[in-house]
This record gives structure tokens, C-alpha cells and sequence, in this order.
């Protein structure tokens, strides 16, 4: 018998933004990379290198600057925040990153506690 599917929260706007900017930031690090084997290895162009250098600069500044505002609204901690900003340095791992703070529901919208009951 098929186990249900568990239900997580949904992401909360920034939880998205910090997901799409992940994405993009391991896409631009993987041209980056081809361009950089093209440069390098056959010698045939540094077009690769030229745009995706550019790319992936604005796209790690972008999912730093997420990263942090996620990180203060979600009240993450220094080792969550540390983790996640680490991430961007070795190629791909935003997606690492991304995939373990969704599972974990740190991108999810942070609980709002209930207010206490009036007491007479």
C-alpha cells in the first residue's frame, strides 16, 4: 500500500525568491564551467567565460544579498546562515543548499505565535 504523501508548508515569497535565485545561481556556474573548459581545454573560444563570468557575478551577489534577507525575516541562526552562504562558493551546491532548507521547512513562512488567552 502507497504511503500518503507527506504535506511541508508552502514557500513563502522569499522562500521562493531564495529557491529561484539558488537555481539560477547553479545554472550560471555551470556555464561558467563549460566556458571555462572551452577556454582552457580545446582552446576554441572564451565567449563562455565573457557571458557567463558576468551571469554568475550578478547571480552570486543576487543569491547573497537573498540569502541574508532570508536569513534575518526567517530567523535562521549563524549556522544556517553560514551554510547557506557557503554554498555558493562550490559549484552547484545552492541547489544542495535550496533542497535541504525546503525539506527542513526553513523557507516556509516562519510561525506566528498564537496570542495568550485573557485571563480574568
Amino acid at each position: 500500500m502507497p504511503t500518503p504523501p507527506t504535506t511541508r508548508p508552502a514557500l513563502s515569497t522569499l522562500g521562493r525568491a531564495f529557491a529561484v535565485v539558488a537555481v539560477i545561481e547553479a545554472f550560471t556556474w555551470a556555464g561558467l564551467l563549460v566556458g571555462m573548459y572551452l577556454k582552457y581545454v580545446p582552446e576554441t573560444t572564451e565567449a563562455g567565460v565573457w557571458l557567463f563570468g558576468r551571469l554568475h557575478g550578478a547571480a552570486f551577489v543576487a543569491y547573497v544579498v537573498v540569502a541574508l534577507v532570508v536569513a534575518v525575516r526567517h530567523r535562521w541562526g549563524w549556522w544556517r546562515t553560514l551554510v547557506a552562504l557557503a554554498a555558493a562558493v562550490p559549484p552547484l551546491t545552492t541547489l544542495l543548499a535550496e533542497w535541504w532548507l525546503r525539506r527542513t521547512g526553513h523557507l516556509s513562512a516562519p510561525a506566528v505565535p498564537e496570542p495568550e488567552p485573557a485571563t480574568a
